[in-house]
Formats: C-alpha cells, sequence, structure tokens
C-alpha cells in the first residue's frame, strides 16, 4: 500500500479509480485492503471538501424538496410556521423565516438550522 496525499486533479482521479476497484472487492474492516479503502476515502473526501465544496441549499427550495419527499402540504406546516397564510408567505418569499419557525422546521422536519438561516434567493 502506497498512499500520498492528493494534491493535483491526477492524483484525484487514479485515488477515484483505486476507491472503485477496491469498493468492487468489498474488503473487510480491519484488513489491508479495507484499511487502504479507509484512508483513501478520508483523502479523496478531503481533496473534494477543499476543491469542490457544495453550498448548502437556498433555505426555502430545502422546506419544499422535503415536503415533497413526505408528501407535505402547506397545511402540515402551520404548527412549524403559523397559519396557512403565513406558510405560503414563507414559501413564496414573501415573508422570512424568524428563528422560531427555523427552531420548529428544524425539529419537525429534520432540515439542518445552518440551511435554514441562510438567505434565502428572490425569484
Amino acid at each position: 500500500m502506497n498512499i500520498q496525499p492528493i494534491h493535483t486533479k491526477t492524483a484525484y482521479k487514479a485515488a477515484l479509480k483505486r476507491v472503485s476497484q477496491l469498493v468492487d472487492l468489498d474488503p473487510k474492516r480491519g484488513t489491508a485492503l479495507g484499511d487502504e479503502l479507509a484512508i483513501l476515502g478520508t483523502l479523496v473526501q478531503a481533496f473534494e471538501a477543499e476543491h469542490y465544496p457544495i453550498d448548502l441549499p437556498d433555505p426555502i427550495e430545502a422546506i419544499k424538496f422535503r415536503m415533497e419527499q413526505q408528501g407535505l402540504e402547506a397545511k402540515d406546516l402551520q404548527p412549524m410556521i403559523g397559519g396557512v397564510n403565513r406558510v405560503y408567505e414563507v414559501l413564496n418569499r414573501k415573508r422570512p423565516l424568524s428563528l422560531a419557525m427555523v427552531r420548529r422546521l428544524h425539529a419537525g422536519l429534520g432540515i439542518s438550522a445552518a440551511c435554514l438561516i441562510r438567505e434565502s434567493v428572490v425569484a
């Protein structure tokens, strides 16, 4: 096992290729191949976090996505946001989320609080 830090895109692609090979082998944890997969996975993850960061989604889009996932309607958000009119104001970006709404949406829908406190993109 000859593992090196990933500094270039070429090294990144080579590491991804090796990770793919190891995943196909499905090595057991604690074996040499299993350890190699774990280490390469960590290195690839660190390279991707630095070079290909993923921004948090827009809070309103995150709420709409979770509603779609769970088959929810606007009325289902009333305990978290307020009356149905307020729910529509939030979903239509006419009213910002309050801190209390963020807390209730985080607890009720499991959406990251960090995502919910971001500024919403105006349509």
